[in-house]
This record gives C-alpha cells, sequence and structure tokens, in this order.
C-alpha cells in the first residue's frame, strides 16, 4: 500500500535519530540452527500449544526469554535473567565485534520487506516524531517493564514505518547497496519466510543514514506496548543512559509497504447464544453456512459499507452488520474525529463491548486479542466463548488519525510482516 502525497519532513533537529549498537546474536555453532531459536513477537504466541512447540524447537529459542514460564511474575522474570546470563556465560550469545545498525530482509513468495534496526532515541508522543496510533493496556506493560528491569535488553525490535524518498538517496540507498553484500546470516522459518541480516559499520553510510532519518517521522506499525514500557524506564534512569534508546526496526514503506490485517477478539466467558440475544435487534444478524475463508469474504463485503462483525465459536458463521444509529449515537464519543467514530474497533469496543456485552476490555479474563483468524475461531469452539473477527483497517486511516494525535482503540491492527524475535537483540549494559 503506497501512501499519497509526498515524504514527510520534520526538522532535523526534532526527527529520528537512529543508533548503533554491539548487536546480541546467536553463534549459529551453538544452536541446532537459527530457525529453530526465533520465535514470533511475544504477543503473537498466544496459545500454550505455540509456546510448547517453541520451546521445543531448540532449548536456546528466544521464547525462553520473551515469555518464560515459572509460577509468578517474579519468578518468571528472574527466571528469564538466569536464562541469559547463562547463555552469555556459554557463548550461546554473543555481541558483535563492534556497533553498527543492520539491514534486516524478511521475504516469501508474496512480498520483500527489507528495514534497518537499531537503537532509536526516545521521544514522547507530543513531539511528534515517533506517532502510536492505538491505545495500550495498563497490565502489559507493567509485565514488559519488570522484565526488561530484570535483563536489561531490548530482546525484540518494535516494527516503525516511515516515508521515505524510495531507494535514490537517504537510509533506502544504503539498504540497498547492503543487500549486495554476503550476510551475516540468512534462514529460513517454518512459516516460509526467508530472513537474511547485514551489520552496517561503514562511518559514510552510517552518517547518510542518520542525516536523511532525521527529516522524518515514525509510525509506530507493531510494538505500541513496548514503546510505551520503553517510555516508562526511560524515567527510571537519569538522563543520559542506554535507556534512553529504544531497539526498533525502521521499514521505509514508500519502497516496501507493509500488509495491514485485523486483529480478533475472542471472549472467553460470553457464548455465542448469549452473544447473539443480547443484540436484541440493535445489529442486523445472518447465519452463513460456508467455510471461513467465504465468510471472511462476506464480512469485507459488509465492512465496505459499513461496520461489520463476524461472530463465531458454535460451529457457524454470524454476520452481524448495520449497527443502530441511536445505539452509536448513544455510546460512542462525539468529541472525536469522524474517522474515528465509524471505526469497527470503536463501534465494537464503545457499544458491543461496554455497553450491549459488559465485557471489561482490559481483563484477560474475560477477553484476548488474537492475530490468527483460524486459531481464534478454534478456541472459541473449544471454549464455548465468542471469537468476533475483524476487518482490517486501511493504512492511511491510521496514519491519519495518528498525525491528528488520535489514537486508535487498542489491538485494532496488525502491520506486517513482523520481525522475527531472536535474530539481534540490544543489551543495555554493553
Amino acid at each position: 500500500m503506497n501512501y499519497a502525497g509526498p515524504a514527510e519532513e520534520i526538522p532535523a533537529r526534532s526527527g529520528l535519530e537512529l543508533t548503533p549498537f554491539r548487536g546480541l546474536r546467536y553463534d549459529p555453532d551453538r544452536v541446532g540452527s537459527l530457525a529453530a531459536v526465533t520465535s514470533p513477537p511475544y504477543d503473537v504466541v498466544v496459545r500454550p500449544d505455540g509456546l510448547l512447540h517453541l520451546e521445543s524447537a531448540d532449548p536456546h529459542n528466544i521464547v525462553r526469554l520473551i515469555l518464560p514460564q515459572a509460577g509468578t511474575p517474579a519468578a518468571r522474570d528472574e527466571l528469564a535473567a538466569d536464562t541469559l546470563r547463562r547463555w552469555l556465560a556459554d557463548g550461546v550469545l554473543a555481541p558483535d565485534a563492534e556497533p553498527g545498525l543492520y539491514v534486516y530482509e524478511q521475504a516469501d513468495d508474496t512480498i520483500v520487506q527489507r528495514g534497518l534496526i537499531g537503537a532509536l532515541r526516545l521521544s514522547d508522543p507530543s513531539a511528534g516524531v515517533v506517532l502510536p496510533h492505538e491505545d495500550v493496556i495498563p497490565h502489559v506493560i507493567a509485565d514488559r517493564a519488570a522484565l526488561m528491569r530484570a535483563t536489561s535488553t531490548n530482546m525484540e525490535p518494535l516494527l516503525l514505518t516511515y516515508r521515505g524518498n524510495g531507494a535514490t538517496a537517504g537510509a533506502t540507498a544504503v539498504v540497498e547497496r547492503t543487500t549486495r553484500r554476503a550476510p551475516l546470516f540468512r534462514t529460513t522459518t517454518e512459516d516460509g519466510f526467508r530472513h537474511r541480516l547485514w551489520a552496517v559499520t561503514d562511518p559514510a553510510d552510517l552518517t547518510e543514514i542518520q542525516s536523511d532519518l532525521a527529516q522524518h517521522q515514525a509510525l509506530i506499525a507493531d510494538g505500541h506496548h513496548r514503546w510505551a514500557t520503553y517510555l516508562r524506564l526511560r524515567t527510571e534512569h537519569p538522563s543520559p543512559s542506554p535507556w534512553d534508546y529504544g531497539l526498533v526496526l525502521l521499514v521505509d514503506t514508500a519502497r516496501y509497504p507493509l500488509r495491514v490485517r485485523a486483529i480478533h477478539r475472542l471472549l472467553h466467558r460470553l457464548p455465542v447464544r448469549e452473544a447473539l440475544a443480547a443484540l436484541d435487534g440493535r445489529f442486523r444478524v445472518r447465519a452463513l453456512d460456508v467455510p471461513l475463508t467465504e465468510a471472511l469474504a462476506a464480512l469485507a463485503d459488509a465492512a465496505a459499507a459499513g461496520n461489520a462483525f463476524l461472530l463465531a465459536g458454535d460451529g457457524a458463521f454470524h454476520l452481524v452488520d448495520r449497527p443502530d444509529p441511536d445505539l452509536l449515537a448513544r455510546t460512542i464519543p462525539a468529541d472525536r474525529p469522524a474517522a474515528w467514530r465509524t471505526l469497527d474497533a470503536t463501534v465494537l469496543h464503545a457499544a458491543l463491548l461496554d455497553h450491549v456485552w459488559h465485557i471489561p476490555e482490559d481483563s484477560p479474563a474475560h477477553i484476548a486479542y488474537i492475530h490468527d483468524t483460524a486459531a481464534t475461531v478454534e478456541k472459541a469452539e473449544r471454549d464455548g466463548g465468542t471469537a468476533v473477527l475483524m476487518h482490517p483497517v486501511r493504512e492511511e486511516v491510521v496514519r491519519d488519525l495518528a498525525r491528528q494525535g488520535v489514537t486508535m482503540p487498542r489491538k485494532s491492527t496488525s502491520f506486517g510482516p513482523k520481525p522475527a524475535s531472536g535474530l539481534v537483540l540490544r543489551a543495555l549494559e554493553l
């Protein structure tokens, strides 16, 4: 998806500041394979079977650091810190010899994405340098902050996008030149994505990258909770400090547009029958006796005309659309832009979750946020809950709202492909 209009430019002194660091990487000779030690981001690994699969892939899989398993939160954090120290002492993880930025490429048969991994200077949203677009959940920030405190490590890069100048000059030109060299490593993960990583250490290349990025702002595509965690931890350490920076992947979407997908909701304690009964004529409901792919196509058609959702969990699909205008008038805040008021996520959270179903949106006991569509339906059917399948938001809507300083409801979008966790880490004490 290409953006309309020219590249965004802001004064150099207030733009993006991406700093080299000594990447912490797996020694290929100490692990089964680089693919076997990687993981999706922590918030994508949502099912116990997925966690166990990753843990069994290799005893050194990064999931043991990003999602340690123990009886209490404090014990989990201590376990992650102990595991990290042991892997460092054993040489399983080792720092690169000199600081650099990293060019990261991931590709499958349908998409190629390239970007720069580095330590980005943190800034508050009011500065307009890094734009968030979603609300966050406080307990998730507290959880991530405790883990980062215990390990003093940024284990997973956030995914940020910016609107660059293509491949003719600046950061993206360095990226393209760098990919003509032999990479530090290459691997293919079980999802079919091919990954390659290069280090950029030449002073002229680093200067070209930094001078270009200093003119731009970025949108947080994935990692709002980790960015909020970075900001919280920055306040706990006197500046200047390594905590003034956070690990990110920056992608120039003028050159490499991202995919935008929906994040679905799983309502643990609400059976589909009760969810439908509670609608009480305030939405149109149509039962669909079709496979998942056809149900999603029907959702897309309905979403083109207005707010629409797909409920599942009882062995069928139920298309819910055409909300009662009076319901929306009573439940949707009127002091926000029209683009925000008409978002599916806004209607879901303000009208359905809060007013109709009385579901607390920040309670893990009541609601889960899941990226995988089939997994959401499967878990709802297995546990007797309700899957609420969403249609993706257009990327230009996300960016326009972010520029206005308006955040979307939490977990409104899923940008991708997401960087694999475990390919490069940032230890704050190096």
